[in-house]
């Protein structure tokens, strides 16, 4: 086992440390948004605070929490600073906390001490689900070895990233997860990325095809990944990230604010709906961020729900922001048009109607709430 080194409480906690690299990943963010790459610098800011090993296994250097709900409270702030700075880093760093999760729940004792390795030298992981037709799957090559055919899509960090956790299809088995490496160039096709936000994650096609697929590099058993509550309710981590970004859109909208705009009371309503808008985005996500520790058996349709609450947080606030602040906003090289940009983007997950209806019928069912508090 690789012992942590990283205080996890006091003044040089995760939160702390990501907060004092808070201004120069805003600085990269700008930086990066004008010339979309994958962020490398950003990365290095990240792995050099130490952030890209708080969350891994404790048999991968991992941070010494006190337990799994001091774990994701730190998490759930760590997260949202990342957010707060750069939309597009957050995700990538999403997916990585993402991997060290599926490392966490998955992994052999072997790859926890591969992985400590890796992370030393400053690897930083993706997990990469979305594919195009017919999808990635495990198949016999010519030399009777397993290996990967097809393509993953929306690849965040393609050919960036030094590894990815990538789920391929066995035939009649559910899922199975597979460690790839993610860096090769000739493999990555992130000319289709044409987008207004989070240009930098460059979420491109990713060809896996002709991989050698040995048993270390298959992460715990087909069907791991898709098990509930931890997969459904694992979406707490995306909004935290979504999170950060209206919370740094709610700050520099006040302090664009002139004084004839904060003299006046139809403003300072709009700001006042954006406060209440934003705190309650926070308290769902940070709700659904415990639920996840303690594995609740609601924890999907929480986490459902909470997406629409941060979904409709945003749009609000990105609209009474622009409302406030007027043609600014759009402004190239202002941060808030930046932001807005991101966000708008990134508040576009797969399905919200269909997550909000699952987690009505829930409700519907019982007070998913649950203990002293439910109603029904």
């Amino acid at each position: 086992m690789i012992p942590s080194t990283l205080p996890q409480t006091g003044s040089d906690c995760p939160a702390a440390r990501a907060t004092s690299i808070l201004p120069r990943l805003v600085e990269f963010g700008a930086r990066y948004d004008a010339a979309p790459v994958f962020p490398i610098e950003s990365m290095r800011c990240l792995a050099a605070a130490g952030l890209h090993l708080d969350f891994a296994p404790r048999a991968s250097g991992g941070g010494n929490f006190t337990d799994v709900v001091a774990r994701h409270c730190a998490m759930f702030d760590v997260l949202r600073i990342v957010g707060r700075a750069d939309l597009s880093l957050g995700r990538l760093y999403e997916g990585h906390v993402n991997a060290m999760a599926l490392f966490d729940w998955c992994g052999s004792p072997e790859q926890q001490a591969w992985l400590g390795r890796e992370l030393q030298a400053g690897s930083f992981y993706g997990v990469w689900a979305t594919e195009p037709q017919p999808g990635l799957r495990i198949e016999l090559g010519d030399d009777r070895h397993r290996v990967l055919a097809g393509r993953k899509s929306f690849a965040s960090g393609a050919g960036g990233l030094a590894y990815a956790i990538v789920t391929a299809q066995m035939p009649g088995c559910d899922r199975q997860l597979v460690i790839v490496e993610a860096d090769e160039a000739s493999r990555a096709d992130v000319s289709g990325w044409r987008v207004r936000g989070m240009r930098a994650t460059t979420s491109g096609l990713y060809d896996l095809t002709g991989i050698r697929v040995d048993p270390v590099n298959l992460l715990g058993l087909p069907g791991d990944y898709d098990r509930d509550p931890r997969f459904t309710t694992g979406a707490w981590r995306f909004t935290a990230v979504q999170l950060g970004g209206i919370e740094a859109l709610l700050s520099e909208t006040r302090l664009a604010m002139t004084d004839t705009a904060r003299g006046d009371p139809l403003q300072r309503a709009k700001f006042a709906d954006c406060v209440a808008a934003m705190r309650t985005a926070y308290l769902w996500a940070r709700e659904c961020a415990l639920r996840a520790a303690h594995d609740d058996i609601d924890g999907p349709a929480f986490a459902r729900l909470t997406r629409g609450i941060v979904e409709r947080a945003g749009l609000d606030v990105m609209e009474l922001a622009a409302r406030i602040v007027g043609t600014r906003s759009a402004m190239d090289g202002q941060r808030i048009d930046k932001i807005i940009r991101d966000l708008s983007l990134y508040l576009r997950q797969a399905g919200p109607d269909y997550a909000r209806d699952e987690a009505a019928k829930v409700w519907l069912d019982h007070d998913a709430w649950g203990g002293e508090d439910a109603l029904w």
